[in-house]
């Protein structure tokens, strides 16, 4: 590992459905105090942390609970979720000690500041971490996608991709016990093996901008702090 971080400043998205835990609907304590002992862990680094979470702990707009209402009611019911999540992280991280400012791509005035990108550059140098909610503050758009098109807008080095596998595999793993590990891939192979990182309009957005991209797990211990201090850990996904 290095001395000094790889990365100056990061996005790092993360679906709901890491909140709950052991649980099946909600939150986990111990999982979020977890969280913000990694996000933590980073912050002491000097690293400029931005952070986009998904809603699916609580309500997804293309979930079962949605099945028979409007996709855009559902959608906006979806993003509010993340909001919620947000809250609850910006709480837990401040008892840890960190700043934290909401960014909501819907107005909240009373909870959270509107998205403005000079405004959340601004928070993010100053040591700050930055939680982007609501999306894109358009329905028919996914969390990954607001996290593709926040990290494009704030310069990030790297969109980092928390999930609960190791990283990018040919196959499902859970289906298929003998699928490939990728421990870097190219933009263009992703297509051609149609693997599935995040959304099409998601992963066309990072590889048009040349942005790359970790998909790692973020279950496991430290794996954070592990990639900023520059350790292979999941799969990197870039250009040739």
């Amino acid at each position: 590992m290095s001395v000094k971080p790889r990365y100056k400043r990061i996005l790092l998205k993360i679906s709901g459905e890491l909140l709950k835990g052991r649980h099946d609907f909600g939150f986990d304590s111990d999982v979020i105090a977890d969280f913000a002992r990694q996000a933590l862990s980073v912050v002491d680094k000097g690293v400029q942390v931005a952070l986009v979470v998904g809603g699916g702990n609580i309500f997804r707009g293309a979930g079962p609970f949605a099945y028979d209402m409007d996709r855009t009611t559902a959608d906006n019911i979806g993003m509010l979720a993340t909001l919620i999540n947000a809250l609850m992280l910006q709480d837990v991280f401040e008892k840890k000690g960190m700043e934290v400012r909401i960014l909501s791509a819907i107005p909240s005035p009373n909870v959270a500041e509107p998205f403005i990108r000079r405004q959340a550059i601004k928070h993010l140098e100053a040591g700050r971490v930055v939680i982007f909610a609501c999306g894109t503050g358009s329905p028919f758009f996914t969390t990954d996608t607001a996290a593709a098109l926040r990290a494009n807008e704030i310069d990030a080095d790297v969109l980092l991709k928390g999930t609960k596998v190791r990283g990018v595999f040919s196959d499902d793993p859970e289906k298929t016990p003998d699928a490939v590990f990728f421990e870097t891939v190219t933009y263009d192979e992703v297509l051609i093996r149609n693997l599935k990182i995040m959304d099409a309009a998601a992963f066309a957005m990072c590889r048009d901008n040349a942005l790359p991209i970790i998909v790692f797990d973020f279950t496991k211990p430290d794996n954070l702090l592990k990639i900023v201090m520059g350790k292979a850990i999941g799969t990197l996904v870039k250009g040739e």
